[in-house]
């Protein structure tokens, strides 16, 4: 299933996570945020790469996941963008709206409500 023209559904999706679907709304919550990440592709004009997207509520502990992690609602993704480093691709999203996780190989992207930022 395309959520826009350069992302899939399954992108989102972990291998690990056991071939968990999610429901309707948490679809839909992936499908706003790829809408908000083919901005930033198209903006770059690089390919992005979903570390880490939607993740079932089991497998979020597994992975020692926060209790109410924005992964699960299908809300957030962890992002690699090809042929940047970690810190260049924070100075394009650095008027993100939600929150914006800063690591030094990847970026924690979500779309909750307000301006969040944390270092890892």
């Amino acid at each position: 299933m395309k959520l826009t023209h350069n992302f899939k559904l399954s992108e989102f999706l972990s291998k690990n996570d056991k071939g968990t679907r999610p429901d309707y709304q948490t679809i839909l919550n992936l499908k706003n945020l790829a809408n908000r990440l083919q901005v930033l592709r198209d903006l770059t004009g690089k390919a992005i790469i979903i570390n880490s997207g939607y993740r079932s509520p089991e497998y979020n502990e597994i992975v020692g996941g926060a209790k109410n992690s924005y992964h699960v609602k299908g809300m957030a993704a962890d992002i690699r963008i090809v042929g940047l480093s970690a810190e260049k691709a924070q100075e394009y999203l650095k008027n993100w709206s939600g929150g914006l996780g800063s690591y030094a190989t990847f970026t924690h992207v979500d779309t909750r409500n307000g301006k969040v930022r944390w270092f890892g």
